[in-house]
């Protein structure tokens, strides 16, 4: 029941009606000071994350971003790099640093640039693994002149490991909903710990802005700076999907590669592949998906149809041509 002269409200407790006003007042003040503690926080993530973000100088007009993920090493997206020589990056302090090519990997969009980094912060890690769809999150890049420029956004989704378009291997599917103005390819995506969780590119969707995950650059970089190249499996097959008679799928060889681990286990044009170590196949992922890291040595047990018969090769996977990357 509520007394005369009182207001009963959401708090569970009852205020006299003339200092209803105050209250309201309180409220309001008490909101605009949680709205000024998130806008610091933010701030906050940005001028952390951002002690490690770099400009990098690898095309024409207008650099693209880059994090210093180790001392003297720079991460950055590979479709923004024009030029494998005459390339440099602007540090945090604003000083300018020339850089060498380590590597790049057009699969993952990824490139290894080394530098002198000097005093700037190595990157904070975080791990994709950790996020969920509808969390906050940064997404920074750095200019020559202007310093860091940030942008908030959303985990819009989030998935297992996929094969870009580029048939690189990217541990999970990182969607973001967040803009990436231009310049931003290469910087990272932050989370609400300002930690770096990954390094978003417009290279590797014409639809949707993603992020290459910490697990991905890890393993990648490792190989660039060890190699100068991401050494991939490799069957020297073309194949295109069928639909067989019996309604089963397979991918029928179009090309055989001369020398090719394929052509030295038997495999002809007009071969339909059905299976692969158990596995049916019906795309091209299905035996792409055995040609992942580690994969080179390994003998794939594959099933096919020739001219109606079915036998089983052995396919002992090779490393990919450097003509194939």
């Amino acid at each position: 029941m509520i007394l005369p002269g009182y207001l009963a409200v959401l708090t569970g407790f009852a205020l006299p009606v003339c200092l209803v006003p105050l209250f309201e007042s309180l409220r309001h003040a008490q909101d605009m000071s949680t709205l000024a503690a998130l806008s610091d926080d933010l701030a906050g993530a940005v001028e952390r994350a951002g002690r490690a973000v770099v400009a990098v100088h690898g095309r024409q007009h207008r650099p693209s971003s880059g994090v210093v993920w180790r001392p003297n090493v720079v991460v950055t997206a590979e479709h923004t790099l024009k030029r494998d020589e005459e390339i440099t990056v602007t540090l945090p302090d604003g000083s300018s640093a020339p850089a060498v090519l380590a590597g790049r990997d057009v699969g993952t969009d990824l490139a290894v640039l080394k530098a002198d980094t000097g005093k700037a912060a190595a990157a904070e890690l975080g791990d994709t693994r950790n996020l969920q769809i509808g969390h906050v999150v940064l997404a920074l890049g750095r200019s020559g002149e202007r310093g860091v420029n940030a942008s908030l956004g959303l985990i819009s989704g989030l998935g297992g490991p996929w094969r870009t378009w580029r048939s690189g291997h990217v541990d999970q599917l990182v969607r973001l909903d967040v803009t990436l103005y231009p310049g931003f390819s290469g910087g990272p995506l932050v989370d609400a710990e300002a930690r770096i969780v990954g390094i978003n590119t417009s290279g590797l969707s014409r639809v949707m802005a993603v992020a290459i995950p910490v697990s991905t650059i890890e393993r990648v970089a490792m190989d660039l700076l060890e190699r100068g190249r991401v050494v991939r499996g490799y069957l020297g097959i073309g194949m295109h999907p069928v639909r067989l008679p019996d309604g089963r799928s397979g991918l029928i060889a179009i090309h055989v590669q001369p020398d090719s681990p394929a052509a030295q286990a038997g495999v002809l044009i007009g071969d339909v592949l059905i299976q692969v170590n158990g596995g049916g196949v019906s795309d091209h992922d299905d035996v792409h998906n055995h040609l992942g890291p580690g994969s080179i040595g390994q003998t794939l047990k594959v099933a096919v149809l020739r001219g109606g018969a079915a036998m089983e090769v052995e396919i002992t996977v090779g490393e990919r041509p450097r003509s194939e990357d």
